[in-house]
């Protein structure tokens, strides 16, 4: 159950529109809710949403749960940097795709999550909120029901990513072109006039080789976004032959999303999560020169 206590300036205001307005709770949900006997109680009782709430009152909601079907639950360890009821936060490892697809049906962070999450005896239906690349690494963060999917949906998330690029530049800037797709291609994106607004910001960190460490963030979450926008202005991803980059230190793009801040959409904490690069671009480091 979530635990609801009413302020002041919701007295005399329904259950039902303070479980929309305040709670973010979906018309969906809400509907649900309403069917079922004891889902919504107010001070510990069956409540209705027609009823009105007066302050310091408790409204407590059962969030219907649902399972995630198709996804077969496989044994493949998991780096779990951050978990509670509501969410669970994943560093994900390079080359594992998020979710199945035609190609990868077993390999995935959702077979992963489902396998984990029955073994604890838990089902939830697999939300991520926020999508990386297959080659992409880095954190995942995943709302285990739908009205938690629902909040993160409306929350601003800051994500820090770490980048190797080819060539040596130390200022730093933004590029703001927007991305679509590129002629002929499916696939590969290209700054275009009628493409979507797309806005990156970056920073070097670091100098190696031939190479800068860029630290970046994002205004949009475009696909392919920071391999477009790099490539753009001609400091294309080591490892990123699609966008032109070498392949010489990494056999895939040198992107790990390491970084991430929100506000927890149940509790209001604060969350602040890290996770350290990958061994492959670790390794990159390592036998660089400066």
């Amino acid at each position: 159950m979530l635990d609801f206590v009413v302020d002041k300036e919701f007295e005399k205001m329904t259950v039902g529109r303070y479980l929309r307005t305040y709670c973010s709770v979906s018309a969906r949900t809400l509907a649900k809710l309403k069917r079922v006997e004891g889902a919504i109680l107010l001070n510990g009782k069956s409540a209705r949403a027609i009823d009105t709430v007066k302050y310091d009152d408790i409204i407590s909601i059962d969030i219907p749960t649902s399972v995630s079907k198709g996804i077969a639950p496989i044994d493949i360890p998991l780096d779990i940097i951050y978990e509670d009821k509501y969410l669970i936060v994943l560093n994900k490892p390079p080359f594992m795709p998020v979710h199945p697809t035609k190609i990868h049906q077993e390999d995935t962070l959702a077979n992963a999550l489902c396998f984990y999450s029955e073994k604890r005896g838990e089902q939830y239906t697999f939300h991520a909120i926020n999508r990386l690349d297959r080659n992409t690494s880095g954190l995942v963060i995943v709302a285990k029901d739908r009205h938690t999917t629902s909040v993160m949906s409306k929350l601003n998330i800051t994500k820090h990513y770490t980048a190797f690029v080819m060539g040596k530049f130390r200022d730093k800037g933004c590029v703001n072109a927007p991305i679509g797709l590129s002629e002929n291609s499916k696939i590969v994106r290209a700054v275009t006039s009628d493409g979507k607004s797309a806005i990156t910001h970056y920073e070097p960190i670091d100098f190696k080789d031939n190479f800068t460490v860029l630290k970046l963030i994002l205004e949009t979450g475009r696909t392919h976004q920071i391999r477009c926008h790099m490539s753009y202005i001609g400091h294309p991803l080591l490892g990123d032959d699609l966008y032109g980059g070498t392949m010489e230190y990494i056999n895939r793009h040198a992107l790990h999303c390491g970084y991430i801040h929100f506000i927890h959409p149940i509790t209001g904490d604060a969350i602040e999560l890290t996770a350290d690069l990958p061994d492959d671009m670790k390794n990159v480091l390592k036998n660089a020169s400066e």
